[in-house]
């Protein structure tokens, strides 16, 4: 499959600190993309280089093949894991806001739908619940009609009902052949939602493959040497990055 965005030896470095090195991936057209890691691997300061927030030290981004240009940012969304929203507007008036920056948009109706929002449309943003408010994030992040979506700890806080919410719409999206490359501390929604991930330790990747094959990889042994007692991704990123285990 031809990649949709790629990364080529990608670097950042603060004074002594290298917080993302040497890190080199493709993502295809159409696939969830899950780049993990624990705290601290440098899995926020590469996305945040690939979405263009952060410049690299050394290293390029290619977009469709190219080197990003000035339209890049009209055709990928971005769900922040914090986001300020204007407490006096409703989530509609939110979205219409939203709307206004960007030459293609999506339908309000259709975004409200979509995100499972209809009912509390006209609901103040400071008056709507966690759940809600992540679905409103989504939500803007759809605004634009965007190839390629970065979700970025989606669904941080929210409780089991509202998580499976999110990922039934992130799945609904997905469908659509839209480009997702997710972070996520939860290995069961990575394992869900992706076909291919990249696991991050110490600024670099460790392993990389699509979740069945991760899995096959991995999962014979634990990080202690016994046989894992799940065959799944939680297992594996324990045993790639346990570090209580390897020090």
């Amino acid at each position: 499959m031809t990649a949709l965005l790629e990364v080529k030896h990608l670097v950042k470095t603060y004074k002594t600190l290298t917080a993302v090195d040497d890190v080199s991936f493709a993502i295809p057209k159409g696939i969830c993309f899950g780049l993990l890691g624990p705290n601290g691997a440098g899995k926020t300061t590469t996305i945040e280089m690939m979405e263009g927030i952060l410049s690299a030290t050394s290293g390029e981004v290619y977009y469709k093949g190219s080197p990003r240009t000035s339209t890049f940012r009209e055709e990928i969304g971005i769900q922040f894991q914090h986001t300020a929203l204007l407490a006096f507007l409703t989530v509609r008036e939110t979205l219409k806001t939203f709307q206004q920056l960007y030459h293609k948009t999506t339908d309000i109706d259709s975004l409200l739908a979509t995100c499972n929002l209809l009912d509390i449309q006209n609901q103040y943003n400071d008056k709507i619940s966690g759940g809600q408010r992540q679905r409103l994030l989504l939500a803007l992040a759809l605004v634009n009609q965007p190839e390629l979506l970065f979700l970025d700890e989606p669904s941080t806080g929210m409780d089991p009902q509202a998580r499976r919410n999110l990922w039934d719409i992130v799945l609904n999206i997905k469908s659509q052949e839209k480009t997702i490359v997710l972070t996520t501390h939860y290995m069961e929604e990575a394992q869900l939602l992706c076909d291919k991930i990249a696991i991050m330790d110490y600024g670099r990747i460790i392993a990389r493959g699509s979740v069945a094959d991760m899995i096959s990889n991995y999962c014979g042994e634990n990080a202690a040497g016994k046989p894992c007692p799940e065959a799944n991704l939680e297992n594996v990123f324990i045993k790639l990055t346990g570090r209580q285990l390897r020090e």
